[in-house]
C-alpha cells in the first residue's frame, strides 16, 4: 500500500543525497545521476564525492552533519543549486559494534551524534523548505537493528531505534501539508561500516542492490522499505513476540 506520493520518474527530480561519499549513500547518488536526477552530494570527503560526480552535472557540498551551522549553511547552498527540493535522503551514519562488558563511552557518544543529532539537524535544515513547498519528502536510512535489542548493537541499535520512532512521528504531522516520509531499514549490507563485524551476517546484500531497493521502495511510496525480506521478514516476526520468547530465539540464533 503507498502511503506516500509515487514517483513516476527520477529524470529531472532534485534530489539531496547526504551520507553520499561510500556504501549505500553512493550507489543511491550514483544510480540517481544515471537516472538523470539533479543531485547534490553530501558527506565529510570531498575527494570522494568529487569522484562519484565527475564528468556528470552533481554538485558538490561537503557537511559534517555532526556540525549544526554547517548543516544549515549547506542547505542553503542546496537550494540554491537546485531552486527547491523534491527528496532529501538522510544516508550519512556509523556504526561500532558494542557489547555491555566493552562499553566505550566515547564510541556511544559518537554514534548518538552521528546516527541521530545528525539526522536531526537535517531535519532543521530542510523542514521549512518542505512546508513552504508543501511538497518534497523525506527519506531516513536507519536499520533494521532498530526493530529490537541485538548483541553487539548496545547503542547502534538505539540510535536506529529512534531513527524508526522519528520517521513514524513524522509521518504522521507531515502528511497533511502533502510531504512524503520514507523509511529505509537495511539489513546487513557490504559497506565499509560492517566489514568492521566479526561475526557473520545473514543474507549479506551489496551496496548496489541496496540502492535499487532503496530508490524502487521510495519511487512506489512506501512509507517502509527494508530488505532483504528473507532476513528482515524474520526480524519483524521477533518483534512482536513477548519477551522470554524474544530473548530466546535472539540467544538461539546469534549464540549471545
Amino acid at each position: 500500500m503507498s502511503l506516500n506520493p509515487k514517483i513516476r520518474g527520477w529524470r529531472g527530480q532534485r534530489v539531496w543525497v547526504i551520507g553520499a561519499s561510500t556504501g549505500i549513500g553512493a550507489a543511491v547518488a550514483r544510480d540517481l545521476i544515471n537516472a538523470g536526477a539533479r543531485v547534490v552530494l553530501s558527506a565529510r570527503s570531498r575527494d570522494r564525492l568529487d569522484a562519484i560526480a565527475e564528468g556528470t552535472d552533481a554538485v558538490v557540498a561537503p557537511v559534517d552533519i555532526t556540525d549544526r551551522a554547517a548543516v544549515v549553511a549547506a542547505a542553503k547552498k542546496v537550494r540554491d543549486a537546485l531552486g527547491a527540493l523534491d527528496l532529501v535522503i538522510v544516508v550519512a551514519g556509523t556504526h561500532s559494534p558494542m557489547r555491555a562488558d566493552q562499553f566505550d563511552r566515547a564510541k556511544a557518544d559518537q554514534l548518538l551524534a552521528v546516527n541521530l543529532v545528525g539526522p536531526l539537524n537535517c531535519l532543521e535544515a530542510v523542514l521549512p523548505t518542505l512546508l513552504k513547498q508543501r511538497r518534497g519528502g523525506i527519506a531516513l536510512v536507519a536499520s533494521v537493528a532498530g526493530y529490537g535489542g541485538l548483541p553487539q548493537a548496545l547503542i547502534y541499535g538505539p540510535t536506529k531505534a529512534a531513527l524508526i520512532h522519528l520517521a513514524e512521528g513524522l509521518y504522521l504531522d507531515l502528511r497533511r501539508h502533502g510531504i512524503g516520509v520514507y523509511l529505509i531499514n537495511p539489513g546487513f549490507v557490504d559497506t565499509p561500516l560492517t566489514q568492521r563485524n566479526d561475526f557473520a551476517m545473514p543474507a549479506l546484500m551489496t551496496a548496489e542492490k541496496a540502492a535499487r531497493r532503496t530508490l524502487d521502495g521510495i519511487a512506489a511510496g512506501r512509507f517502509e522499505t527494508h530488505f532483504p525480506r528473507r532476513f528482515t521478514g524474520w526480524l519483524k516476526l521477533l518483534r512482536i513476540l513477548p519477551y522470554p520468547a524474544y530473548f530466546w530465539a535472539v540467544r538461539r540464533f546469534t549464540g549471545a
